[in-house]
């Protein structure tokens, strides 16, 4: 595996339609918003996402969904608890910090990557390990319009206390979606931070196409299959550790504009431009 050594930057654009791209458990789990009405999806849900993608190219998550957990272990420390030298470093407040990160950085793609913090109840050390690859919450770049519609539980599983022979009535709910937006985001990967992890030029490429291929096997009722997509990848790559530019004058090149307002509204009334930066050439890929 070969050490990276050069600073790259990334933005993805992404479309909604009709779906609840993140939504808020605070807020009757609505399609979460600024106050300026503009969309949101986390940088928590973002990383899940590329998490269950890394996994799907059978790289070692720990951090994983318990609908997707491909071990038997039905919690992070439980997983941790499989590391026989992981585990015996944590229970010993003297243990070597170098060397458990280094063991936990080889044993899972997440850890080296978005780093994690290994503080468990009944160890007597804590570990952090702080993780190359940062990512911003996505955010539409216009004020989005949520529709939101009442429903009723289809499946009657609990019966009356009362008289067994007879079942409850339907529950009703909520359910909310995103009618159509364009979200932008953008991240990061710094090379002095990879070293110490040991995240490599084939990680990078590996978190690359879980970029570009976001949303696959991602359907559900929230989100059905082909109501989110990924329409742009822009990726560059600077020559240098610390990098030509801030990654800030990097992100600020990519310009999402609304061109024209034809019905029904897609990406096709957008256009997506990047402006060019002297000896720094942006790669960009279409979405799956």
């Amino acid at each position: 595996m070969t050490t990276l050594t050069n600073k790259i930057d990334f933005a993805v654009v992404v479309t909604v339609d009709k779906a609840n791209p993140n939504g808020d458990p605070l807020n009757g789990n609505r399609p979460r918003q600024d106050f300026n009405g503009h969309g949101e999806i986390s940088d928590v849900a973002i990383k899940r996402k590329l998490r269950n993608r890394l996994q799907d190219d059978n790289q070692a998550i720990l951090v994983q969904s318990d609908e997707r957990r491909n071990d038997a272990f039905r919690s992070v420390r439980d997983r941790v608890a499989n590391v026989p030298e992981l585990e015996k470093i944590l229970k010993n407040a003297k243990g070597d910090v170098g060397l458990a990160e280094k063991i936990a950085c080889d044993t899972w793609f997440d850890v080296r990557a978005f780093g994690q913090v290994f503080a468990f109840k009944g160890d007597k050390l804590s570990l952090g390990v702080r993780g190359p690859v940062s990512i911003h919450s996505a955010t539409s770049i216009e004020p989005v319009d949520i529709t939101s519609m009442q429903i009723t539980k289809s499946v009657n599983s609990i019966t009356n206390a009362k008289d067994p022979s007879q079942k409850t009535s339907d529950t009703m709910g909520m359910k909310h979606r995103v009618d159509f937006g364009v979200y932008v985001f953008y991240g990061s990967i710094n090379p002095q931070l990879a070293e110490r992890t040991g995240f490599s030029k084939e990680d990078a490429e590996a978190i690359k196409e879980a970029l570009r291929t976001l949303f696959a096997n991602d359907a559900s009722s929230a989100r059905p299959d082909g109501s989110m997509e990924v329409n742009k990848l822009i990726w560059w790559e600077h020559n240098s550790k610390l990098g030509q530019y801030s990654s800030a004058k990097v992100h600020r090149t990519v310009s999402v504009t609304r061109v024209k307002d034809d019905f029904p509204p897609s990406i096709e009334n957008y256009e997506i431009t990047v402006a060019p930066l002297d000896n720094l050439a942006a790669q960009v890929y279409d979405g799956l």
